[in-house]
């Protein structure tokens, strides 16, 4: 938790610092007239070399335990009692400056910091006892750095326990945000490739009949399961069938859906990959390819997400806008990044469909094209009319 807790032990430094040249400065203005000038010296003199040291000490987290503060406070306290001796005790009794100044309430926004408002009130406390011996006790008139320092040892405490409690909740946040896009990763590679097999083995199951119409039912009860799992919480073994689902995907491995002649390891420049030869393999009867006769090319990874994400929406022109239904891609390079348009000519989304299939676990759309391209920060835009056909446009930045 030193993120945010970092900066206010620095500013305790930079406090610290200001304070002791206020006192040195008080020191040069007012020695003459104390009873032992040259203590006053050696006073200050103790008060830089522990500036030094603590400065040093705090800036290391494992320093930062009970040795370190309460050394602190110890020597801050005796730097405050040494005044008794060395200015006029008349004058402390009415008010005037002691030695240390505002440097002893130094060790107060320490212990504030390291502890809270309790440790930082305990601190203060402690030294607003050691000024009472000083000045013989509290009166209207010497008040006023006692009730400071309780003031200042409750707000910095206050503030430091928001600003660790602030980070613990900003982590969680993150934490939280990794697993569910590592959640949805994996919901897009099962829907890609386990969710389909199952509703198709569901769907032919109930053609055929007999034995088969039992396997069909049976995976269709497996095909809901595993639809609940990934749209609501990640199980721990999600992990294991990821690695099951990549390596049995379409388009890729050495199986079927990867065409040797399409290998966009083929077309590969500096790293990147020409998305062209990906999209060559969704060329097949009634769908139609237009793209730039010059490479598009983009990072690996970006490319891969963005065919897959093209592949879906061509999955479902095939399992969704009916029989005879062809499919138009259009590949566009623009200045400030790719498109892809996907339509069809089939019979369209009724309103309401996709929040609908979202609903049911249906990720084609929902994380298979829109959780991919979301990713890559590009933006997907459905346009559908019923019984006149579907356009799916994907836009990805550079």
């Amino acid at each position: 938790m030193s993120g945010l807790e970092g900066p206010l032990w620095r500013a305790l430094a930079v406090f610290r610092i200001a304070a002791l040249g206020y006192a040195a400065v008080l020191m040069v203005n007012n020695f003459r007239e104390y009873h032992w000038p040259p203590g006053g010296w050696v006073i200050i003199g103790g008060m830089a070399a522990w500036t030094a040291v603590s400065t040093l000490a705090y800036a290391q987290p494992e320093r930062r335990g009970w040795p370190l503060l309460t050394a602190d406070l110890a020597v801050t306290a005796a730097c405050l009692l040494a005044t008794r001796w060395i200015v006029d005790p008349e004058g402390l009794g009415v008010g005037a400056p002691t030695l240390p100044m505002a440097w002893v309430a130094s060790p107060v926004v320490a212990w504030a910091i390291s502890g809270g408002r309790r440790r930082g009130a305990i601190a203060a406390v402690l030294m607003s006892g050691a000024d009472a011996v000083v000045r013989d006790g509290f009166s209207q008139s010497t008040a006023n750095g006692p009730v400071l320092m309780l003031l200042a040892g409750i707000g910095v405490g206050h503030i430091a326990r928001l600003a660790i409690d602030a980070e613990a909740r900003l982590q969680r946040a993150v934490e939280l945000e990794a697993a569910t896009r590592e959640r949805e990763r994996l919901a897009r590679g099962i829907h890609d490739s386990v969710l389909q097999v199952l509703a198709l083995v569901q769907r032919r199951g109930a053609e055929l009949g007999g034995e088969a119409a039992e396997l069909g039912r049976l995976a269709g009860e497996q095909e809901a399961t595993l639809r609940a799992l990934v749209t609501s919480s990640a199980p721990p073994a999600a992990v294991a069938v990821a690695g099951a689902v990549r390596s049995q995907a379409p388009g890729t491995g050495n199986g079927p859906g990867r065409h040797p002649d399409r290998d966009p390891d083929s077309r590969r420049v500096d790293g990147r990959v020409d998305l062209r030869g990906l999209l060559d393999g969704h060329a097949a009867s009634g769908v139609t390819i237009a793209a730039p006769a010059t490479p598009v090319l983009l990072p690996a990874a970006v490319a891969a997400e963005v065919a897959a994400a093209v592949g879906a929406a061509v999955d479902n022109v095939r399992h969704h806008a009916g029989p005879g239904a062809k499919t138009w891609l259009l590949l566009e390079e623009l200045p400030d990044g790719v498109t892809v348009s996907i339509r069809d000519n089939g019979a369209g989304i009724p309103d309401g469909r996709l929040a609908e299939a979202e609903r049911a676990g249906r990720l084609g759309v929902a994380q298979s094209i829109r959780g991919r391209v979301r990713d890559l920060g590009g933006t997907v835009t459905v346009t559908s009319v019923p019984g006149s056909g579907t356009e799916v446009e994907l836009h990805v930045p550079r």
